[in-house]
């Protein structure tokens, strides 16, 4: 039963930090809390953070966890986000958190939290004084990246105390496991750092992979997180983005357009979305042909799926036609949910409105 669970969990983890910590916390708890959080910091969603968050919140409730969302409107705010309204940021996270109600995520065990309703507590903020007061001004200029910062930037004292804050989300909501994307690593190991010595337990860090966007990947030569941080799907490019709320035409569109060389079987997006979502929620990949070109085709697996394309059996415009037939199969049910309701597309038209600062 451990081992199922542990499985369950390491399917999320694209690094885990650490595999033994992790088993053993498993073995101790049967319902460990594990905590994601989310800026508010754009007018759409996309299937980075609705499909693929959905798909690994679920793997990791399978497993026991229960499961803290935090939309992190605070940060935004810290961050300049909508100009720094605080008002607007928080329209988005709710529009953001109707979002992932709509894609079959395993609401019984997740349990959205507000930012804005942590720092209403007095303890919340010794926290932050207390990882502050442990932590160099290098070392945290060293996490920025979290917010899609360098240390090269001209950061406010806000931005500076945005890490601070991000560490003690994790210590305030006791959660045992960190499960956020690669972006977030390094602050998730500055939490791992000076946890013991404030008190707290370590926080297990379970990294997710970065989804790609559309577009061809940088030219310049960049390795591990940075390179997953400069690939992966970004709001700030809507055109290499698949949104949640894109139309069928305008998921086929971008599709069409999509980075995706013959044979090549790394950071091709294509492979990416069938092998992160398609085959998550699908036994079963068909790609239409005509008689001419080899006829139908049905892929059991990825690792069938990427066999062929890498030998040239399966054409780029075909998996194309097929990844777009998938995601659009996935996210009509989603589309069709929100925009039944009235509330919600009220919402989603007002935020449309809003402007989006870096």
């Amino acid at each position: 039963m451990i081992q199922k669970r542990l499985q369950s969990i390491k399917q999320v983890g694209e690094e885990v930090l650490t595999d033994e910590e992790l088993q053993e916390l498993l073995q101790k708890k049967e319902h460990p809390v594990a905590y994601d959080g989310f800026e508010p910091s754009g007018t759409s969603i996309h299937i980075a953070q609705g499909l693929l968050r959905a798909i690994n919140i679920n793997k990791m409730t399978a497993a026991g966890c229960k499961f803290k969302m935090l939309i992190a409107d605070w940060h935004a705010w810290a961050n300049n986000k909508m100009s720094g309204d605080l008002t607007k940021i928080q329209k988005v996270g709710e529009f953001y958190k109707e979002v992932w109600k709509a894609c079959d995520m395993d609401l019984k065990n997740v349990e959205f939290v507000w930012a804005s309703d942590l720092v209403k507590d007095q303890e919340y903020w010794k926290i932050v004084m207390n990882v502050a007061r442990n932590s160099s001004m290098n070392r945290i200029l060293r996490t920025v990246e979290i917010m899609g910062r360098t240390e090269k930037d001209t950061l406010s004292a806000a931005q500076i105390m945005y890490p601070c804050m991000q560490v003690a989300d994790i210590f305030y909501l006791n959660a045992d496991i960190c499960q956020l994307g690669m972006d977030q690593r390094k602050v998730n190991v500055l939490a791992r750092e000076v946890a013991e010595k404030l008190g707290y337990k370590k926080p297990i860090v379970v990294s997710h992979h970065m989804l790609m966007g559309l577009g061809e990947p940088p030219k310049e030569e960049l390795t591990g997180a940075e390179r997953g941080i400069a690939l992966k799907m970004s709001k700030s490019k809507p055109d290499t983005a698949i949104f949640m709320l894109d139309s069928k035409e305008e998921v086929e569109r971008k599709i069409r357009k999509a980075y995706c060389p013959e044979r090549i079987i790394t950071e091709n997006p294509m492979l990416e979305y069938c092998k992160y979502i398609l085959f998550e929620k699908f036994n079963e990949i068909k790609i239409k042909r005509p008689e001419k070109f080899g006829g139908n085709l049905t892929i059991k697996s990825y690792a069938e799926l990427e066999a062929m394309f890498a030998d040239g059996r399966l054409h780029p415009m075909d998996l194309k036609t097929a990844v777009a037939e998938y995601l659009n199969t996935l996210l009509d049910p989603i589309r069709k949910k929100l925009h039944d309701d009235k509330r919600i597309m009220k919402l989603y038209e007002e935020i449309q409105k809003f402007q989006v600062t870096r």
